[in-house]
């Protein structure tokens, strides 16, 4: 019985990594928690058997090598209801009574009301951090994550013009999948607290693995051109 206790509350840690990193490899997973390859292997495939997780390619940012690549795991909305905080389907009724009642104003509304709460929650934590981007990017990353959103700080290559903060969860992902205000009024205080203008690529709210910000965190260098001068 206390064999199984571990062997579920491992799982439980296996699957918290893949909430919060994917796309993810069990080598990194392993890494991360001490264990064998083979034995994350062995909770994944549990994970998969029960549809908590799925198998994802991942981007391709270079030429890839030799060999079979390594396979890359994400959570799956299986599992993020498991992650859901109470009352989701308490708050879509009150949202959808509101709508009624008020109309698409009243949503809008109360969207910019939890934007402004959002950016009075951290502010404090991210100027805190200074004045560099990167580092205001990740104290809002770990201010998040103690609330439950599962939050790192990606870079993307390309210079380091810009770097991505990833939600792998989200506590009202079924609000939000209804209410795409909320999410949008979200971004909007992202970008206040950040001082840039960010763009959202993906939600778990449309249906991908996790929640994907664009943060510019510093400007293109325009490189002269190297094209000779025409002759006259």
């Amino acid at each position: 019985m206390a064999a199984e206790h571990t062997d579920a509350c491992t799982r439980e840690q296996v699957l918290d990594l893949i909430v919060e990193k994917a796309p993810v490899t069990a080598s990194t997973i392993a890494k991360v928690l001490g264990l064998t390859t083979a034995a994350v292997r062995r909770h994944i495939t549990i994970l998969l058997d029960s549809g908590e997780i799925r198998e994802k390619e991942p981007a391709q940012l270079g030429k890839r090598g030799r060999g079979r690549p390594a396979r890359h795991y994400v959570a799956t909305p299986r599992a993020h209801e498991k992650l859901h905080e109470g009352y989701s389907e308490l708050a879509v009724k009150a949202l959808g009574y509101l709508g009624q009642v008020g109309g698409g104003d009243a949503i809008d509304s109360f969207a910019a009301a939890r934007s402004r709460e959002i950016e009075r929650r951290y502010a404090p934590v991210v100027r805190e951090a200074g004045t560099d981007p990167k580092l205001r990017a990740q104290a809002l990353a770990d201010a998040l994550t103690q609330d439950g959103y599962a939050a790192t700080v990606r870079d993307i290559g390309g210079g380091g013009f810009a770097i991505q903060l990833c939600q792998g969860h989200c506590p009202i992902q079924q609000v939000a999948g209804d209410f795409p205000q909320l999410c949008d009024a979200e971004t909007q205080a992202f970008a206040r607290l950040l001082d840039v203008h960010v763009q959202r690529l993906a939600t778990l709210a449309g249906g991908e693995h996790v929640c994907t910000t664009h943060i510019p965190v510093a400007p293109p260098v325009v490189r002269p051109s190297t094209r000779p001068k025409a002759r006259h």
